[in-house]
C-alpha cells in the first residue's frame, strides 16, 4: 500500500493576494493645496490690497471733502445723477432688445448680439472717439442736433451719451439672461387664455423676471459711474467724478487726487451690496440640503 505524499495534499494553485498598493497620493494632493492656497492667496492680495490701501489713504480725508470740496461735491451728484439717467434710458431703450434677443429666432441674432456687446471690448477712448465721430458738432447728426439746440460735446448730454454707450451692452447681457431664465411656456399658457404677445409680457414674463431685470440695471448703473475714457474725449466739461480725479492727480499729485478716488471706491460699493442683497446667497440651501 502506497504513502500518499504531503506534497499531493497541496492545492495545484496557490492564491497569492496581491500586496496592497503603496498611497503616494496623498503626499501630492497635499503639495497640490498648498501650491493652490498660495496662488490663490497671492491673487486676493493682488486685489484687495490695492483697495483697502486706496480706502485706508484716503477714505476719510475723502468722506470730510464732501462737506468742504464743493467742486468734489458737485462732480459726484453730477456723476450720480448723468448715471441714473443713463441707466433709466438704458432700461426703456434695451429691455424690448434683450428680450427679442431671448426669444427671437431670426437671421443676424449671433451678429446683433456681438456688435451690441462691442462698446465692452473696445478700449473706452476708441468709444469716446467714435461718439465724437457721430455726435460731434463737425458732422451731419450733430450739427442736427446743435441747430435744435441740443449740445452733445462738453455738455450733461454728451455725459449721458458716453455713459449709456459703455453700459448699456451689460444691461442687454445680464436682461436677456433674465428673460432666458422664464419658461416661454407660461407666455404659451397666458396667450391660449386669451392674452395678447404684449399682455403676456405685462403679465407672465415681467414679473417673473424683474429680479433680473433690476440687477442688470445696477450693474449698468454701477459701470456708468466708473466711466472715464469715452467721457473724457467727449465731455471734459462739466466734469464728473473720475475725471476730477484725473485732472487732480496730473495738476497736483497723488495726494491731491486721493481723496476723490477713494469716494469713488465707497461708491462703488453701494451697488454692490444692493446686488449681492437683490441676488441673495442662493449656495446656501443646497449646501443645507
Amino acid at each position: 500500500m502506497s504513502v500518499p505524499s504531503p506534497l499531493s495534499r497541496l492545492p495545484a494553485e496557490i492564491p497569492i493576494e496581491a500586496a496592497p498598493p503603496r498611497n503616494t497620493s496623498g503626499r501630492g494632493d497635499g503639495v497640490a493645496r498648498v501650491i493652490v492656497a498660495v496662488v490663490a492667496s497671492l491673487f486676493l492680495l493682488f486685489i484687495v490690497a490695492p483697495l483697502f490701501g486706496l480706502v485706508g489713504g484716503g477714505g476719510v480725508s475723502g468722506l470730510r471733502s464732501l462737506g468742504s470740496d464743493s467742486e468734489l461735491r458737485t462732480s459726484l451728484l453730477l456723476t450720480i445723477a448723468t448715471a441714473t439717467l443713463a441707466t433709466s434710458l438704458g432700461m426703456i431703450g434695451a429691455t424690448p432688445v434683450a428680450y427679442a434677443l431671448a426669444r427671437g429666432r431670426f437671421r443676424g441674432r449671433a451678429l446683433l448680439a456681438a456688435i451690441i456687446d462691442l462698446p465692452l471690448l473696445i478700449p473706452h477712448p476708441v468709444a469716446g472717439i467714435a461718439l465724437l465721430l457721430v455726435l460731434g458738432r463737425n458732422t451731419a447728426l450733430g450739427s442736427a442736433l446743435w441747430s435744435l439746440g441740443l449740445q452733445i460735446t462738453g455738455s450733461v448730454t454728451g455725459i449721458v451719451c458716453a455713459m449709456l454707450f459703455v453700459s448699456a451692452p451689460l444691461y442687454v447681457s445680464a436682461a436677456r439672461e433674465a428673460f432666458d431664465r422664464v419658461d416661454p411656456r407660461f407666455e404659451g399658457v397666458a396667450r391660449t387664455l386669451g392674452d395678447s404677445r404684449w399682455r403676456a409680457l405685462q403679465r407672465v414674463t415681467l414679473p417673473m423676471a424683474w429680479r433680473g431685470l433690476l440687477s442688470a440695471a445696477i450693474v449698468m448703473w454701477a459701470r456708468a459711474v466708473s466711466e472715464f475714457g469715452a467721457i473724457v474725449i467727449l465731455v471734459y466739461h462739466p466734469r464728473v467724478a473720475s475725471v476730477l480725479s484725473y485732472e487732480r492727480f496730473t495738476a497736483f499729485g497723488l495726494r491731491s487726487a486721493l481723496p476723490v478716488a477713494a469716494v469713488l471706491v465707497l461708491l462703488a460699493l453701494i451697488p454692490l451690496v444692493a446686488l449681492r442683497a437683490l441676488r441673495g446667497d442662493e449656495r446656501l440651501p443646497a449646501r443645507r440640503r
